[in-house]
């Protein structure tokens, strides 16, 4: 058998891959000519609507960034004035303040209009103007806009405002949805409603509600040491912990115990 001689097969190999290498060469030329065909065709086709979606975009980048300064400037605005009011009624000119805050507290929604529109009934109350103030107050809570806690505190001062003139189920039906254990205003709301329900010759709802009241820690504790004494009254015991009530009010445990012995013996 003959052998192919060594430097043939290496001609044959240089030759073999020399056309491999040519192959790949216009193939890639091929590729990157179909490529820069595509491109061409696509910019032709989609580069207007491109361009002009760029532009849009970039114009509407540009109107957010105006209307943000404005809304950044009307704030400050805003701040402005309630910190202005502010300041008259610390020096004690009330009527000033109230005339201030009337063009903010009559614009659209915003927090700082509401409390606008709640310092200026606080000033109308403050100056024997009680319809003013509960227009106001109406106003606030009616208001969608507002936060809820506000509309809350708004409905509360109202029946406040007004309690003596209104009948007891008015009062239970505006603010039993605030006299909820867990309500911000629980305490206050729950004490009127509370009260309404003794009117109302209700003394098991309203000893509960006081009993409910005492055992709120997040209540001021004048309200919750009213409830307390109340919730006793109707023979509802409103005391989880002595000891704890008892270092509350700076009360010695020995102490205590004494004046129940010496009660005992009188």
């Amino acid at each position: 058998m003959a052998l192919t001689p060594k430097n043939e097969l290496s001609r044959e190999d240089k030759r073999s891959r020399q056309e491999n290498a040519q192959q790949e060469a216009l193939l890639r030329e091929v590729d990157d000519a179909v490529r820069q065909g595509d491109t061409e065709e696509f910019l032709d086709k989609w580069g207007k609507p491109l361009l002009g979606l760029l532009v849009a975009a970039l114009v509407a980048f540009g109107g957010y960034l105006y209307w943000q300064s404005r809304q950044e400037a009307a704030m400050e605005r805003d701040s402005e004035a309630l910190v202005g009011a502010l300041d008259q009624i610390q020096s004690g000119n009330v009527d000033s303040a109230y005339d201030r805050l009337e063009e903010l507290a009559g614009k659209d929604g915003g927090g700082a209009a509401v409390a606008a529109a709640m310092m200026r009934a606080g000033i109308a109350e403050q100056r024997g103007d009680t319809a003013e103030a509960s227009t106001i107050f109406k106003s606030v809570a009616g208001n969608d806009s507002a936060a809820p806690a506000m509309r809350d505190l708004a409905r509360l001062r109202d029946v406040t405002l007004n309690y003596d003139t209104m009948e007891s189920a008015e009062i239970v039906a505006a603010l039993k949805p605030l006299a909820t254990p867990g309500k911000p205003y629980f305490a206050s709301a729950g004490e009127l409603v509370a009260h309404a329900y003794l009117d109302q010759g209700k003394r098991a709802e309203a000893g509960a509600l006081f009993a409910q009241i005492a055992k709120d820690e997040d209540g001021p504790e004048s309200i919750r040491s009213r409830a307390r004494q109340m919730a006793g009254v109707l023979g509802v015991d409103a005391i989880e912990d002595v000891d704890a009530l008892l270092e509350e009010q700076g009360i010695e445990r020995e102490d205590a115990d004494g004046d129940t012995a010496a009660a005992e013996t009188e």
